[in-house]
C-alpha cells in the first residue's frame, strides 16, 4: 500500500513539474517562433473580412527575441518599444510602416493575438507560439 502512495506522489510531482516547465516556455525567458493562422481585415463601417495572414501581407511566421527586444519576420526586424510581463500574459507594442502593433501571448498556452492598426483600418491576427 505504501508503494502505491509513493508512485502516486511521484506521478503528481512529475505532472506538476511538467506543467511548470511548459509554462516557463512562454514567460519571456526563451525566444519564440510564432505562426499566424487566422486573420481579420477590418475597415470603419464595414464587417471584418476573414482571411489568411499571407493574403493580407502579414507575416506567417515571427521570431520573438525577448532578450534583444525584437520581432523578426521573413523580411525585416522591428524593435519592441513596450513590453509588460504580467502573470497571465506578455504584452508587446511597437510601430512599423505607419502601423501601431500590439502582440499578446498567453503564458499558459502560447496562443498569440496580434493587432496592426492605422487610422484607416485594423488587422487582427491569431496564432500560436513555440519556444526555439
Amino acid at each position: 500500500m505504501k508503494k502505491h502512495y509513493l508512485l502516486a506522489a511521484f506521478a503528481l510531482a512529475s505532472c506538476l513539474a511538467s506543467a511548470t516547465l511548459q509554462a516557463a516556455d512562454f514567460d519571456g525567458s526563451k525566444p519564440l517562433i510564432c505562426a499566424t493562422i487566422d486573420a481579420h481585415d477590418c475597415d470603419p463601417g464595414l464587417t471584418c473580412q476573414r482571411s489568411l495572414p499571407a493574403e493580407l501581407g502579414a507575416p506567417q511566421f515571427l521570431r520573438i527575441d525577448f532578450a534583444k527586444k525584437t520581432i523578426a519576420g521573413p523580411q525585416r526586424t522591428t524593435p519592441i518599444h513596450f513590453m509588460d510581463n504580467s502573470p497571465a500574459e506578455i504584452l508587446m507594442q511597437g510601430v512599423e510602416f505607419g502601423f501601431a502593433w500590439t502582440i499578446v501571448i498567453d503564458k499558459a498556452s502560447g496562443e498569440l493575438t496580434m493587432t496592426l492598426l492605422s487610422s484607416e483600418d485594423a488587422l487582427v491576427l491569431f496564432g500560436s507560439c513555440t519556444p526555439l
